[in-house]
């Protein structure tokens, strides 16, 4: 397995005969790999010649408070993840290399907007700008790598909506691949912000999952269509039982343009985010009809 760090580096080596002889694959990540992010490799393996994938804490996705500076940075255990899973190369850009290198108040930088009503629901709400940021950096690894298909978990919904609505808008020559939330024995999700996570806390964050099965399960009991009112009261129901869950929002929507439904029809995904301390947790299921 090799490691880059510089854009030129990399092209160089997917040039090298590779593009023409195999399928690439991206797996974009900010690090502090876990079962999720295996995962998404293993089915890149499955699919691909090549898989390459990327490291980056993306400060432009960050907010002015978050969890930038403390955020998990664990590359000598990414690296031996990435090389017990087989992976060609991974690419660790530094910010400067990706073109941010100023305090992100000033970055002067081409960035990437996505449609407004798809980043000013759910998680756009209280993270202003960060889909942006998100879509600036990925559109950026998109055009490094120039992949044939890229690979997201489905943890984060929205996120992948946002980028596949960015990459058909764009003409982007990628195929965008959602895969499965992988899940802890509880039915939390796995994700690189559980590490600040007391053992009460992740018992406790487990419940986030429990009230949105609690919500689906309102939906297949009943004998006539369901609110979305009613599914959502249902997961705020079971959540009121643990007050020191803070809960953010929980939302019915469309699952590819974001948009609330006022009554369940097609394929849907119920959404959520909550605290646990000041740990910030998302979760989503689908619910197809």
């Amino acid at each position: 397995m090799q490691l880059f760090t510089t854009i030129a580096s990399l092209r160089s080596y997917l040039c090298n005969d590779l593009r023409d002889r195999k399928s690439i694959a991206l797996v974009p990540t900010m690090g502090a790999l876990h079962v999720g992010h295996l995962s998404l490799i293993d089915r890149a393996r499955t699919e691909n010649d090549c898989v390459i994938v990327s490291i980056f804490v993306n400060p432009l996705q960050f907010g002015a408070g978050e969890d930038f500076d403390k955020y998990p940075r664990t590359l000598d255990g990414d690296r031996q993840i990435c090389e017990n899973a087989e992976v060609e190369a991974i690419f660790v850009p530094s910010a400067s290399e990706m073109g941010l290198s100023k305090a992100k108040a000033t970055y002067n930088m081409t960035q990437v907007m996505p449609p407004p009503e798809m980043v000013n629901v759910l998680c756009g709400r209280s993270r202003i700008d960060h889909f942006q940021g998100v879509a600036t950096i990925v559109t950026k690894l998109l055009n490094i790598v120039q992949p044939d298909r890229a690979y997201f978990g489905c943890k984060d919904g929205q996120q992948l909506a946002v980028i596949r609505q960015v990459v058909n808008d764009l003409n982007l020559p990628v195929e965008i691949i959602g895969c499965p939330t992988i899940r802890e024995s509880s039915g939390l999700a796995y994700s690189s912000r559980n590490q600040y996570l007391s053992a009460s806390d992740r018992i406790l964050a487990a419940h986030i999952y429990q009230s949105l099965l609690c919500a689906r399960q309102k939906i297949l009991d009943s004998d006539e269509i369901c609110a979305t009112s009613q599914v959502i009261a249902t997961a705020r129901n079971y959540l009121d039982k643990f007050p020191t869950i803070n809960l953010e929002y929980i939302e019915l929507v469309d699952a590819k343009t974001l948009q609330p439904c006022a009554q369940p029809e097609a394929s849907l995904m119920l959404a959520i985010a909550a605290r646990i301390g000041n740990t910030r947790l998302i979760d989503n299921i689908s619910i197809i009809f």
